[in-house]
């Protein structure tokens, strides 16, 4: 039975929300490990589309239990509102959902706290988080004194007293950075995310044993990473990453799931490269309003599913990528919005960098160094067909084809899946595979 993992290779928004729709009928759970509401993945479903940015994908394959695991901070607010969107669709998710008892839950402060924590480190050196308080729960979790997790949930006097001193200490902090901080009352929220709670009681369970169950059984699990490599907490351009590990280092301590018994990882990037918020991208295309970087974005709709934001755009980045995909032992890799190039007379490939007009050897871990970084690009012909209606390899045009060569050729990884379009059925399959 298949053990996998759909995880993103660059800097997140990689379309792993696709890849995860099309393999979740051949396993019995799918998992997220890590990340919050900060994540958005939008997928098309039997005609209709939904954006998802804490539950699993996988609760949109009827035939699957999604699980949410202890490595995800969680506002139980957002997952209300994603079980109302499935209801609305037509599509029943909430009997087939399982909700860590381990998972921490963020709470109304953690995101006035990231609200005062990105203003004060000032417009130029803001991490440019999405604001839904995620690096602060992140933080009381390891900090191990004010953190409330999902089980609190279940008792309304256990949550209040957590809540008294926690909110105590919050809104005195928040008093010391702004006089005019919010503040927040213990009792309110404690009626409020109890009422969470008693919503969810029939779902939150200790997740961990179904995995180590899972495991022992040989029940097929399909993990689901939120955002990408790149913004790993410990591998990605640091410090302008994520907060939890959203590289395939995750699944173990985000789910309880024994990594070395993963069979397959699917490395999800796209045919160029995005990035939302700060921090350095070596190959972004600052062409202005009328350049390649708003032309590839108009067409491939680059704007964040969770807060709307414009993504930058550049060419893609082999050298990033070999290094994610070395990160994650990507047997597979998945080539995504090809078809959003199609049009160009011709494309660019970062093939290395320099720094001070040395080649660099590797990814520099070190974000300020990243930024100096200068990339060396290849230049391949492009293509003028509309690829959209490809089902197979030889549907592609021959500089199409060429382009996917290169791109294993560089990461030294085979390409399994090309998309070229968002719907299920624009995916092809390399090698003759369906998914198995």
């Amino acid at each position: 039975m298949a053990f996998s993992c759909v995880v993103g290779l660059q800097w997140g928004d990689e379309a792993k929300g696709k890849i995860v729709d099309v393999l979740s009928p051949k396993h019995q759970y799918v998992v997220r490990f890590n990340g919050g509401a900060n994540a958005g993945h939008t997928v098309k479903f039997e005609g209709k589309t939904f954006k998802l940015s804490i539950l699993p994908t996988g609760i949109l394959c009827p035939n699957a239990t999604a699980v949410v695991g202890n490595g995800v901070v969680i506002y139980p607010p957002r997952i209300l509102e994603e079980l109302a969107q499935l209801t609305e669709g037509g599509v029943s998710g909430k009997e087939r959902l399982l909700i860590s008892s381990s998972a921490h839950v963020i709470f109304p402060y953690h995101f006035e706290q990231e609200r005062l924590s990105e203003s004060d480190r000032g417009s130029t050196e803001a991490i440019g988080t999405t604001g839904r308080g995620i690096g602060p729960c992140y933080e009381d979790k390891a900090g191990r004194r004010w953190a409330i997790r999902m089980v609190d949930l279940l008792d309304k006097a256990v949550l209040l007293a957590k809540l008294i001193p926690v909110v105590d200490r919050k809104n005195r902090i928040f008093r010391a950075l702004d006089p005019n901080a919010k503040q927040f009352d213990a009792n309110d929220l404690a009626n409020e995310f109890s009422a969470y709670g008693d919503i969810l009681r029939e779902n939150i369970r200790d997740t961990q044993v179904i995995m180590s169950d899972c495991a022992g059984k040989n029940i097929g699990v399909l993990f689901e990473a939120a955002q990408g490599s790149l913004l790993d907490i410990d591998h990605g351009s640091y410090p302008y990453v994520t907060s939890s590990n959203s590289s395939a280092a995750g699944i173990w301590s985000g789910s309880g799931f024994p990594a070395s018994r993963l069979t397959q990882t699917y490395g999800i990037v796209k045919a160029y490269t995005t990035r939302v918020g700060g921090g350095p991208m070596p190959t972004e295309l600052l062409d202005g309003p009328e350049g390649l970087g708003e032309r590839i974005r108009r067409i491939g709709r680059e704007y964040g599913t969770v807060t709307g934001r414009p993504r930058r755009v550049g060419w893609l980045d082999a050298v990033a990528l070999k290094h994610t995909a070395n990160l994650n032992d990507a047997n597979v890799l998945c080539l995504m919005l090809l078809d959003v190039l199609s049009g160009l007379e011709e494309l660019k490939i970062a093939i290395s960098y320099e720094l001070d007009g040395k080649e660099v050897v590797g990814f520099p871990s070190d974000a300020a160094m990243l930024g100096r970084c200068k990339p060396v690009y290849e230049t391949l012909p492009g293509w003028s067909e509309d690829i959209t209606t490809a089902r197979k390899p030889s549907d592609l045009p021959a500089a199409a084809l060429a382009y996917i060569r290169r791109v294993e050729q560089l990461v030294g990884r085979p390409v399994g899946v090309v998309s070229v379009g968002p719907d299920r059925c624009q995916t092809i399959w390399m090698n003759g595979g369906n998914g198995a």
